[in-house]
């Protein structure tokens, strides 16, 4: 089956004032269905339609005879996967096992946050700044471009588009500010906990 462009689970103003209707419907109708098309097209041309996306984004990366097709699959499900990682309402810090851990991997849920800040402001050009789990151990990392940390054996947990197109119409050149704005105002923590919990079971 081919991969599908995902629902928002939220209104298109639902991060008002935050991120505006206008940028969070350009980035999902547009940029992300784009990214959707694409992949499918090309996955069909190299008879890899039958394959998880995951499977594609792995068996591309550093093939430079699939460098289009890794890219168009890795932003395809980036973008998914960043759309749950916000929540209306959300941010603020993190409860229960999740905080434990990253209170015990980072020394402080503070200096995760400035790890976090760190990563994506730290992204020359276009990217993504993660939350990982890394062989057991919480790891922030940034990635260029289109590259998903699972190409490296780590398992996500948590991101941020630092694509302009994911912040420009709203904080012009302020990436600072978005990522401050992000992890206070639009982490979903619920979902975080919910990759942690997922990623233990198939440890």
């Amino acid at each position: 089956m081919a991969y599908q462009l995902p629902k928002l689970p939220y209104a298109y103003d639902a991060f008002e004032p935050h991120i505006s209707a206008r940028t969070l419907e350009f980035h999902h109708d547009k940029h992300h269905a784009k990214y959707v098309d694409k992949y499918n097209s090309m996955a069909a041309d190299a008879g890899m339609a039958d394959k998880a996306i995951e499977a594609v984004i792995k068996a591309a990366y550093n093939n430079p005879e699939l460098t289009g097709l890794h890219n168009n699959a890795a932003q395809a499900w980036n973008h998914s996967f960043y759309w749950n990682c916000m929540a209306p309402n959300g941010g603020g810090a993190p409860t229960g096992e999740l905080a434990d851990k990253i209170k015990a991997d980072f020394g402080s849920f503070d200096e995760f946050k400035q790890a976090f800040k760190a990563a994506g402001t730290g992204q020359f050009g276009s990217g993504w700044a993660w939350l990982v789990l890394d062989g057991g151990t919480l790891k922030v990392v940034n990635t260029l471009n289109a590259i998903n940390p699972i190409v490296n054996g780590q398992i996500p947990l948590l991101t941020m588009d630092v694509w302009e197109h994911a912040y420009y119409l709203d904080y012009q050149n302020g990436r600072a500010n978005y990522a401050d704005t992000f992890l206070d105002n639009l982490v979903n923590w619920s979902f975080v906990a919910s990759q942690l919990e997922a990623a233990k079971q198939t440890a």
